[in-house]
């Protein structure tokens, strides 16, 4: 580990020179790329010289118990050795974390998909409830939300809802949310005040640059038609709206809720991109089933993964066995709780599988 924490840390430096280079500087490509490396190896660099500069102070505390030192000198190094020793077993700890294989994705911005499911009406406005969840936790991580195209109901809810969170490491936390989610709660239309049970359905794709998914023009079918509002009100007589279809994998995006028939476009080629891209990596996926199996979220997106009990004040992620009665504070945002267990749950089961591999 030590060996190959020492040739981050080369490669690391090597880097840094690279990013002065007044070559690499001009050539927009190679400074992506460089930055892009850089980055992904910032961590584990600070850790290992966390690391390095807490092992260097333990051999000098070691040496000093090899003088002849009074009793009272030698229970302070010795308290300084312990302390030293529990800090470099949470720093390999941290390391260990650090060198596992990395999600190529989770730097990336998301595009995520949410849509009601089974409960007509009611799993729409709690389509709605996700909707407005992801984006009060996108605005306390400090990321952007944008809406690329919305299908509204008469009550107020989505029947389907497509919006874009651009932020560092968006992906990275978002990725677990793949899945069903479950509400449990009296709905607004029902009069004897029984409780009904609905779903709606998450996808959280990542960006997908050009350069990743080459989607040639002569692939893509565009058809224009008028937007539409809530309830299938008219919102302009103009062509603006947008449907894509790319023609080799079937693919259909369509996009209204810009003006522009342009920006319309625009938003609805960075879905097909991402959607493209997306079938790309399950198709790749299929061929490691047991990695897999290995990782929280990445498993079949029908699979019920949370129910949210409004009764209750209940939400339960099922594949962690995780319940918190925080359902108010989990729907405006406060959904760390959640993540990190996943983050957690998913780095263990696959420190797990590369020691048994070992």
């Amino acid at each position: 580990m030590l060996e190959r924490l020492a040739a981050i840390e080369v490669r690391y430096n090597k880097l840094n020179d690279l990013l002065s280079d007044p070559e690499v500087i001009s050539d927009t490509n190679k400074l992506r790329e460089y930055s892009k490396e850089q980055s992904s190896l910032q961590d584990t660099v600070a850790v290992y010289r966390e690391y390095k500069e807490a092992k260097e102070g333990l051999d000098e505390a070691k040496l000093m118990l090899e003088d002849k030192l009074d009793a009272e000198m030698t229970a302070m190094v010795k308290e300084e050795i312990a302390e030293l020793e529990e800090k470099m077993e949470d720093f390999t700890q941290q390391l260990k974390i650090l060198l596992l294989p990395k999600d190529p994705n989770d730097d990336k911005n998301v595009i995520v998909e949410v849509r009601g499911a089974a409960g007509g009406d009611e799993a729409a406005l709690f389509a709605g409830d996700l909707y407005k969840m992801y984006s009060r936790y996108a605005e306390v991580q400090g990321w952007k939300t944008e809406v690329i195209e919305a299908s509204y109901t008469e009550l107020g809810g989505y029947k389907e809802i497509i919006f874009m969170i651009t932020g560092n490491g968006a992906y990275s936390k978002l990725k677990y949310e793949n899945g069903a989610h479950r509400v449990q709660r009296v709905p607004a239309t029902e009069s004897g005040g029984r409780i009904h049970t609905s779903t709606a359905t998450v996808a959280v794709l990542p960006e997908a640059e050009e350069v990743e998914v080459d989607i040639h023009e002569k692939d893509v079918r565009v058809d224009t038609f008028t937007s539409s509002g809530p309830g299938g009100q008219s919102v302009n007589t103009t062509q603006s709206a947008v449907r894509l279809t790319h023609i080799p994998t079937g693919t259909v995006v369509s996009c209204q809720d810009e003006k522009s028939q342009i920006k319309n476009k625009e938003k609805a080629m960075k879905v097909l991109r991402a959607r493209v891209y997306d079938k790309i990596q399950q198709e790749k996926q299929k061929e490691y089933d047991e990695t897999r199996k290995s990782a929280v979220g990445t498993g079949d997106r029908s699979e019920r993964i949370r129910t949210y009990n409004f009764p209750q004040n209940r939400v339960t992620d099922h594949r962690i066995g995780l319940t918190l009665q925080k359902l108010d504070q989990v729907l405006l945002g406060k959904m760390d709780e959640f993540i990190d267990a996943l983050i957690t749950e998913d780095q263990t089961s696959k420190m797990k599988a590369a020691t048994e591999e070992a």
